[in-house]
């Protein structure tokens, strides 16, 4: 296929998949919320803590776009937040507090490949965010209550990752206080547990790429808490931003690769603004553009720029100016086997595209529709590291 036909198939993709959402919404949720949908209709609708039965929307998430669901609390309550695709859609959500922090993701805890989280709130404006696992478009059904509210998923069984060891809670090797870090194969130890004597927000990660590790938490009763895998990569981090009270919980492991291979797990006292950097470098939310991050100014886009990044799995950012409305172009080549992933953000961090492997192969391709204003394009490498050339074009409307 030729360098033209190539631009003409793009600008294609950008009419059949670019949607501009119904209801913007100014600066909510650290700007994540910016051009998100009530999930009752409007903000009056969407108080979960006072609505008579669960909300529900229908979302379509194009051209690996995110979906984002608005919903407030008048009173702190237990809630559950849930996402299941249609056909065969694998539906990732996130939990973002009104900072732009994210309390929690998962992928897979409705069963299914549906996603599902619990957790309690303080009264507050909310949002979840949807985005498809591979990137591709998906139609998917979101849903936002109580607790005490009938589910949309079934869930998943919530007991130990072994199975029928039901005391394995009490029997779990102790790793000690926070600061704690333990290594062991799941085969090995597939239970530790930790004791807090005081109140503490905590966050708790497992890591090895070779076992592929999957993190659950219980209390002392072995009730289920939370749960996450592929946080970073394939490895897994749970951050409770809500302090968990005095007492012995249990880390429950599972691994869905080696399970010979040591899973490195530590524990250590959540940190908002690290939390924050972590989303940066990830490439999950635009940074500012107040040199708190380094962001590399490419200037004016007139036409087409180039820039060859040495890139890591740690996100470069960079950052154009768009004169007038039009058309944006970013594609991320891989040299040799780089696997590039690419996003895209306005100036005021709403993400207006992200892909990791465009086509058949294994190069990202963003396309934007864009007015005058400056506009953050984030590139990093799927895993280890590489090179790859970061292409910017710019087409104008036609008058």
């Amino acid at each position: 296929m030729t360098g033209k036909h190539c631009k003409s198939a793009a600008l294609a993709a950008v009419l059949l998949g670019f949607a501009t959402p119904a209801l913007a919404q100014d600066n909510l949720c650290g700007g994540a919320g910016n051009g998100g949908q009530w999930i009752g209709g409007d903000e009056a609708d969407s108080d979960i803590a006072t609505v008579d039965t669960y909300q529900e929307q229908m979302a379509l998430v194009l051209g690996g776009n995110e979906y984002v669901s608005l919903f407030t609390l008048s009173a702190g309550a237990d809630i559950r937040v849930e996402a299941a695709g249609r056909g065969a859609g694998d539906p990732i959500i996130d939990l973002i507090s009104s900072d732009g922090s994210v309390i929690l993701s998962d992928d897979d805890s409705g069963g299914n490949a549906a996603a599902r989280a619990e957790t309690y709130l303080d009264a507050g404006t909310y949002c979840m965010s949807l985005r498809s696992y591979d990137g591709g478009p998906m139609t998917a059904f979101v849903r936002v209550g109580r607790v005490d509210q009938q589910p949309l998923t079934d869930g998943i069984d919530t007991s130990p990752a072994s199975g029928d060891e039901t005391g394995a809670c009490e029997t779990a090797v102790p790793m000690g206080g926070l600061g704690s870090t333990v290594s062991a194969s799941l085969n090995e130890t597939p239970f530790w547990s930790f004791t807090l004597d005081a109140a503490a927000a905590v966050s708790i990660t497992a890591e090895n790429e070779d076992a592929d590790p999957v993190l659950t938490l219980y209390d002392a009763d072995q009730n289920y808490i939370d749960e996450n895998d592929d946080f970073d990569g394939l490895n897994s981090r749970l951050d409770m931003s809500e302090p968990l009270q005095p007492g012995t919980y249990c880390i429950g492991l599972d691994a869905l690769g080696n399970a010979d291979a040591p899973i490195t797990v530590s524990l250590v006292e959540y940190d908002p603004e690290a939390a924050l950097l972590a989303l940066y470098g990830r490439g999950e939310a635009a940074p500012p553009l107040d040199g708190t991050i380094p962001v590399n100014d490419l200037g004016i886009l007139q036409s087409r720029a180039r820039e060859d990044v040495q890139a890591t799995t740690e996100t470069t950012w960079f950052s154009v100016e768009i004169e007038e409305p039009g058309l944006m172009l970013v594609e991320a080549i891989g040299a040799a086997n780089s696997d590039p992933w690419l996003v895209v953000y306005d100036d005021l961090g709403r993400e207006l595209g992200q892909n990791d492997d465009h086509g058949d192969g294994l190069d990202s391709l963003v396309t934007a529709k864009v007015e005058r204003g400056t506009y953050i394009v984030g590139v990093k490498q799927y895993e280890g590291q590489g090179l790859i050339r970061l292409v910017m074009e710019r087409y104008i409307r036609a008058q």
